[in-house]
């Protein structure tokens, strides 16, 4: 387990989530799906609109999980192809009555994070890529005007590093850090430059 070396005390279920591009082959249950998506169900949402939809497969089913596959960059292709579910996270732009949602985007945000926590929760890992081919994944899943992808979801538990091949070697064994706290936590007003 990556522990987060934080600078102050938080939950150690934050400090337990991490990123890893190796999967070990142990699969995914039906059971811990649901409790992943149920959690995903309960992140707070504007007006309750609760605007995010998830289509999913695993190993179990090679050719929907390879449709998934398919829509990532060949970077997280290398490395997602052994991870036991992919999902595609989704988000509806708009209310029923046409107006646009403005905070749609982060209230998937918010149910992607509660996904991922929940996750953890149960000792599984999640690692989030932003790299996929936006007209491909439109295109594979005959999407709907009003419902846009945001991000792909790679979960299962954690393989060791080994398992990669470098630089992605490397980057599993990497220091975990983050940016401190002044560098992006203001007091009353945003810097003159940020």
């Amino acid at each position: 387990m990556r522990t987060a070396p934080t600078t102050y005390p938080v939950s150690d279920m934050i400090r337990q989530r991490w990123s890893p591009r190796s999967f070990s082959t142990q699969q995914v249950s039906a059971g811990e799906l649901s409790r992943v998506f149920e959690a995903a169900s309960w992140a707070f949402s504007a007006m309750n609109e609760q605007p995010w939809r998830y289509i999913y497969a695993d190993q179990s089913d090679p050719e929907a999980f390879n449709r998934l596959l398919e829509c990532l960059v060949p970077a997280n292709q290398a490395w997602a192809k052994h991870a036991p579910v992919l999902i595609l996270s989704l988000v509806k732009t708009h209310y029923d009555n046409g107006h646009l949602n403005r905070t749609a985007q982060h209230d998937v945000g918010a149910a992607n994070a509660t996904l991922t926590l929940e996750a953890t929760a149960l000792g599984l890992s999640v690692h989030a890529m932003g790299g996929f081919d936006l007209d491909r994944t439109r295109e594979q899943f005959d999407l709907p005007e009003n419902l846009e992808p945001v991000i792909f979801l790679a979960l299962g538990y954690a393989g060791p590093a080994e398992q990669l091949d470098e630089p992605l070697r490397s980057r599993e064994n990497a220091p975990r850090q983050r940016k401190p706290l002044d560098e992006f936590v203001f007091a009353h007003q945003l810097p003159v430059t940020v």
